[in-house]
Protein backbone atom coordinates (compact mmCIF):
# COMPACT_ATOMS: atom_id res chain seq x y z
CA UNK A 1 0.00 0.00 0.00
CA UNK A 2 1.58 3.26 -1.12
CA UNK A 3 1.43 6.19 1.27
CA UNK A 4 -0.61 9.22 0.25
CA UNK A 5 -1.63 11.99 2.65
CA UNK A 6 -3.54 15.23 2.47
CA UNK A 7 -2.01 17.71 4.93
CA UNK A 8 -2.88 21.07 6.45
CA UNK A 9 0.05 22.73 8.19
CA UNK A 10 -0.18 25.18 11.13
CA UNK A 11 -0.82 28.83 10.44
CA UNK A 12 2.29 30.85 9.64
CA UNK A 13 1.79 32.88 12.83
CA UNK A 14 1.85 29.78 15.05
CA UNK A 15 4.49 27.19 15.83
CA UNK A 16 3.78 23.51 15.22
CA UNK A 17 2.74 22.06 18.60
CA UNK A 18 0.76 18.87 17.80
CA UNK A 19 -0.09 16.61 14.88
CA UNK A 20 -3.52 15.07 14.37
CA UNK A 21 -3.54 11.96 12.16
CA UNK A 22 -7.18 11.55 11.11
CA UNK A 23 -8.44 8.54 9.09
CA UNK A 24 -11.44 8.96 6.77
CA UNK A 25 -14.28 6.47 6.48
CA UNK A 26 -15.09 3.86 3.86
CA UNK A 27 -15.93 5.10 0.36
CA UNK A 28 -14.43 8.51 1.14
CA UNK A 29 -11.18 10.29 0.29
CA UNK A 30 -8.91 12.44 2.44
CA UNK A 31 -9.40 15.93 0.86
CA UNK A 32 -13.19 15.55 0.80
CA UNK A 33 -13.28 14.31 4.38
CA UNK A 34 -11.01 17.13 5.61
CA UNK A 35 -13.16 19.75 3.88
CA UNK A 36 -16.35 18.42 5.47
CA UNK A 37 -14.72 18.03 8.90
CA UNK A 38 -13.57 21.65 8.91
CA UNK A 39 -17.04 22.84 7.94
CA UNK A 40 -18.37 21.46 11.23
CA UNK A 41 -18.60 24.22 13.83
CA UNK A 42 -18.46 24.43 17.62
CA UNK A 43 -20.98 26.47 19.61
CA UNK A 44 -18.79 29.57 19.18
CA UNK A 45 -19.02 29.14 15.37
CA UNK A 46 -15.33 28.19 15.14
CA UNK A 47 -14.05 25.08 13.39
CA UNK A 48 -11.38 22.75 14.77
CA UNK A 49 -8.93 24.31 12.31
CA UNK A 50 -9.59 27.72 13.86
CA UNK A 51 -9.61 26.50 17.45
CA UNK A 52 -6.20 24.81 17.13
CA UNK A 53 -4.10 27.01 14.80
CA UNK A 54 -0.83 25.39 15.92
CA UNK A 55 -1.96 21.87 14.96
CA UNK A 56 -0.82 20.05 11.85
CA UNK A 57 -3.55 17.88 10.35
CA UNK A 58 -2.57 14.76 8.42
CA UNK A 59 -5.26 12.85 6.52
CA UNK A 60 -3.91 9.55 5.15
CA UNK A 61 -5.55 7.99 2.09
CA UNK A 62 -6.74 4.39 2.27
CA UNK A 63 -6.43 3.73 -1.45
CA UNK A 64 -8.60 1.22 -3.30
CA UNK A 65 -9.22 -2.34 -2.16
CA UNK A 66 -11.43 -5.02 -3.69
CA UNK A 67 -14.79 -5.53 -2.00
CA UNK A 68 -15.59 -9.25 -1.86
CA UNK A 69 -19.29 -8.55 -1.35
CA UNK A 70 -19.77 -6.00 -4.13
CA UNK A 71 -17.09 -7.24 -6.54
CA UNK A 72 -15.63 -3.77 -7.13
CA UNK A 73 -12.71 -1.73 -5.86
CA UNK A 74 -13.61 0.73 -3.11
CA UNK A 75 -11.85 3.33 -1.04
CA UNK A 76 -11.49 1.40 2.20
CA UNK A 77 -8.90 0.58 4.86
CA UNK A 78 -9.91 -3.07 4.92
CA UNK A 79 -12.63 -5.18 3.39
CA UNK A 80 -15.68 -5.97 5.48
CA UNK A 81 -18.64 -8.13 4.55
CA UNK A 82 -21.36 -6.59 6.73
CA UNK A 83 -21.80 -3.65 9.10
CA UNK A 84 -24.85 -5.38 10.57
CA UNK A 85 -22.63 -8.23 11.78
CA UNK A 86 -19.01 -7.04 11.83
CA UNK A 87 -17.80 -10.47 12.93
CA UNK A 88 -19.19 -12.15 9.78
CA UNK A 89 -16.40 -13.40 7.49
CA UNK A 90 -13.92 -11.50 9.63
CA UNK A 91 -10.95 -13.19 7.98
CA UNK A 92 -11.60 -10.93 4.99
CA UNK A 93 -10.70 -7.98 7.24
CA UNK A 94 -7.24 -9.14 8.32
CA UNK A 95 -5.12 -8.53 5.22
CA UNK A 96 -6.33 -4.96 4.74
CA UNK A 97 -6.02 -4.18 8.45
CA UNK A 98 -2.45 -5.50 8.52
CA UNK A 99 -1.43 -3.28 5.60
CA UNK A 100 -3.26 -0.21 6.88
CA UNK A 101 -1.90 -0.54 10.42
CA UNK A 102 1.65 -0.71 9.06
CA UNK A 103 1.06 2.40 6.95
CA UNK A 104 -0.36 4.46 9.83
CA UNK A 105 2.41 3.40 12.21
CA UNK A 106 4.99 4.77 9.77
CA UNK A 107 3.15 8.09 9.65
CA UNK A 108 2.94 8.21 13.45
CA UNK A 109 6.66 7.55 13.84
CA UNK A 110 7.56 10.18 11.24
CA UNK A 111 5.38 12.87 12.81
CA UNK A 112 6.65 11.96 16.29
CA UNK A 113 10.16 12.95 15.22
CA UNK A 114 8.79 16.49 14.73
CA UNK A 115 6.72 17.02 17.89
CA UNK A 116 7.21 13.94 20.09
CA UNK A 117 5.01 10.87 20.50
CA UNK A 118 3.02 12.54 23.30
CA UNK A 119 1.95 15.33 20.91
CA UNK A 120 0.41 12.93 18.39
CA UNK A 121 -3.39 12.67 18.32
CA UNK A 122 -4.65 9.61 16.43
CA UNK A 123 -8.24 9.87 15.21
CA UNK A 124 -10.71 8.30 12.84
CA UNK A 125 -14.33 8.15 11.78
CA UNK A 126 -16.28 4.99 11.00
CA UNK A 127 -13.96 2.45 9.32
CA UNK A 128 -11.11 4.93 9.76
CA UNK A 129 -11.63 4.79 13.52
CA UNK A 130 -11.88 0.99 13.43
CA UNK A 131 -8.48 0.93 11.70
CA UNK A 132 -6.97 3.59 13.95
CA UNK A 133 -7.98 1.84 17.18
CA UNK A 134 -6.27 -1.36 16.04
CA UNK A 135 -3.23 0.69 15.06
CA UNK A 136 -3.12 2.04 18.61
CA UNK A 137 -3.81 -1.27 20.35
CA UNK A 138 -1.27 -3.27 18.38
CA UNK A 139 1.37 -0.63 17.67
CA UNK A 140 2.92 -0.55 21.17
CA UNK A 141 3.01 3.25 21.07
CA UNK A 142 1.39 5.53 23.64
CA UNK A 143 0.31 8.64 21.76
CA UNK A 144 -1.07 11.85 23.25
CA UNK A 145 -4.73 11.01 22.66
CA UNK A 146 -7.19 9.00 20.57
CA UNK A 147 -10.48 10.26 19.12
CA UNK A 148 -13.04 7.95 17.54
CA UNK A 149 -16.32 8.90 15.85
CA UNK A 150 -19.22 6.62 14.82
CA UNK A 151 -17.35 3.32 14.82
CA UNK A 152 -16.97 -0.23 16.05
CA UNK A 153 -14.31 -2.72 17.21
CA UNK A 154 -13.07 -5.21 14.58
CA UNK A 155 -12.04 -8.66 15.82
CA UNK A 156 -14.20 -8.07 18.86
CA UNK A 157 -14.10 -11.68 20.08
CA UNK A 158 -10.28 -11.83 20.03
CA UNK A 159 -10.05 -8.53 21.91
CA UNK A 160 -12.57 -9.80 24.47
CA UNK A 161 -10.51 -12.96 25.01
CA UNK A 162 -7.36 -10.93 25.68
CA UNK A 163 -9.23 -8.61 28.05
CA UNK A 164 -10.95 -11.44 29.94
CA UNK A 165 -7.85 -13.26 31.20
CA UNK A 166 -5.98 -11.59 34.09
CA UNK A 167 -2.72 -10.17 32.76
CA UNK A 168 -0.50 -7.17 33.31
CA UNK A 169 -1.06 -4.26 30.91
CA UNK A 170 2.30 -5.04 29.28
CA UNK A 171 1.28 -8.66 28.68
CA UNK A 172 -2.02 -7.49 27.17
CA UNK A 173 -0.17 -5.12 24.87
CA UNK A 174 2.12 -7.90 23.62
CA UNK A 175 -0.86 -10.20 23.03
CA UNK A 176 -2.68 -7.48 21.08
CA UNK A 177 0.35 -7.04 18.85
CA UNK A 178 0.29 -10.77 18.24
CA UNK A 179 -3.12 -10.59 16.56
CA UNK A 180 -1.32 -9.52 13.38
CA UNK A 181 2.27 -10.50 14.24
CA UNK A 182 3.38 -6.91 13.87
CA UNK A 183 7.09 -6.14 14.29
CA UNK A 184 8.17 -4.37 17.46
CA UNK A 185 9.01 -0.67 17.14
CA UNK A 186 12.60 -0.19 15.97
CA UNK A 187 13.17 2.39 18.68
CA UNK A 188 12.03 2.04 22.27
CA UNK A 189 8.72 3.89 22.68
CA UNK A 190 8.04 4.96 26.29
CA UNK A 191 4.64 4.26 27.82
CA UNK A 192 1.90 1.75 27.21
CA UNK A 193 -0.56 2.18 24.33
CA UNK A 194 -3.33 1.17 26.75
CA UNK A 195 -2.59 4.32 28.79
CA UNK A 196 -3.60 6.59 25.89
CA UNK A 197 -6.66 8.71 26.82
CA UNK A 198 -9.62 8.03 24.52
CA UNK A 199 -12.64 10.06 23.42
CA UNK A 200 -15.47 8.25 21.61
CA UNK A 201 -18.59 9.94 20.19
CA UNK A 202 -21.63 8.49 18.44
CA UNK A 203 -25.04 9.77 17.32
CA UNK A 204 -28.12 7.78 18.28
CA UNK A 205 -29.66 8.25 14.83
CA UNK A 206 -26.61 6.80 13.02
CA UNK A 207 -28.09 4.51 10.36
CA UNK A 208 -24.73 3.33 8.98
CA UNK A 209 -23.05 2.11 12.17
CA UNK A 210 -25.66 1.62 14.93
CA UNK A 211 -24.79 3.23 18.25
CA UNK A 212 -24.78 -0.22 19.84
CA UNK A 213 -21.56 -0.91 17.90
CA UNK A 214 -20.00 2.20 19.38
CA UNK A 215 -21.03 1.15 22.88
CA UNK A 216 -19.39 -2.24 22.34
CA UNK A 217 -16.22 -0.46 21.23
CA UNK A 218 -16.31 1.60 24.43
CA UNK A 219 -16.88 -1.44 26.64
CA UNK A 220 -14.14 -3.41 24.87
CA UNK A 221 -11.56 -0.68 25.48
CA UNK A 222 -12.62 -0.29 29.11
CA UNK A 223 -12.23 -4.05 29.64
CA UNK A 224 -8.67 -3.71 28.35
CA UNK A 225 -8.10 -1.16 31.11
CA UNK A 226 -8.24 2.01 29.01
CA UNK A 227 -9.64 5.37 30.15
CA UNK A 228 -12.54 6.20 27.81
CA UNK A 229 -14.64 9.37 27.67
CA UNK A 230 -17.94 8.66 25.90
CA UNK A 231 -20.49 11.09 24.44
CA UNK A 232 -23.69 10.19 22.60
CA UNK A 233 -26.04 12.63 20.89
CA UNK A 234 -29.68 12.47 19.84
CA UNK A 235 -28.95 13.51 16.27
CA UNK A 236 -26.16 14.04 13.77
CA UNK A 237 -26.36 10.79 11.82
CA UNK A 238 -23.14 9.13 10.72
CA UNK A 239 -21.05 12.20 11.39
CA UNK A 240 -19.83 14.67 13.99
CA UNK A 241 -22.68 16.18 15.98
CA UNK A 242 -22.88 19.98 15.68
CA UNK A 243 -22.21 21.88 17.77
CA UNK A 244 -21.94 19.68 20.89
CA UNK A 245 -19.77 17.03 19.27
CA UNK A 246 -17.28 19.60 18.05
CA UNK A 247 -17.34 21.25 21.50
CA UNK A 248 -16.58 17.92 23.16
CA UNK A 249 -13.65 17.22 20.84
CA UNK A 250 -12.24 20.71 21.46
CA UNK A 251 -12.67 20.42 25.23
CA UNK A 252 -10.99 17.00 25.24
CA UNK A 253 -8.02 18.24 23.22
CA UNK A 254 -7.65 21.40 25.32
CA UNK A 255 -7.58 19.25 28.47
CA UNK A 256 -4.96 16.92 26.99
CA UNK A 257 -2.79 19.87 25.94
CA UNK A 258 -3.05 21.52 29.37
CA UNK A 259 -2.15 18.26 31.12
CA UNK A 260 0.93 17.79 28.92
CA UNK A 261 1.98 21.39 29.54
CA UNK A 262 1.64 20.94 33.30
CA UNK A 263 3.78 17.79 33.24
CA UNK A 264 6.45 19.57 31.20
CA UNK A 265 6.43 22.52 33.59
CA UNK A 266 6.90 20.27 36.64
CA UNK A 267 9.71 18.43 34.86
CA UNK A 268 11.49 21.68 34.02
CA UNK A 269 11.12 22.95 37.58
CA UNK A 270 12.51 19.69 38.97
CA UNK A 271 15.56 19.88 36.70
CA UNK A 272 16.10 23.51 37.71
CA UNK A 273 16.36 22.64 41.40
Amino acid sequence: MAESCYQITPRATHSHTHTVIFLHGRDSVAPEFAKELFESQASNDQTLLEIFPGFKWVFPESGLQKSARFGIEMSQWFDIWSLEDTEERKDTQRAGLFQSIGLILKIIDREATLVGMDKIILAGISQGCATAIHTLLQGERKVGAFIGISSWLPLEAEIEQIARNPKTPMEKQHQLRGLFQLPHPKNKVPGLALDTPVLLTHCQDDEVVPIERGEKLRKGLIRLGMSVEWHSYNDGGHWVNEPRGVDDIATFLHRICRAKAAVLKRSNEKHAE
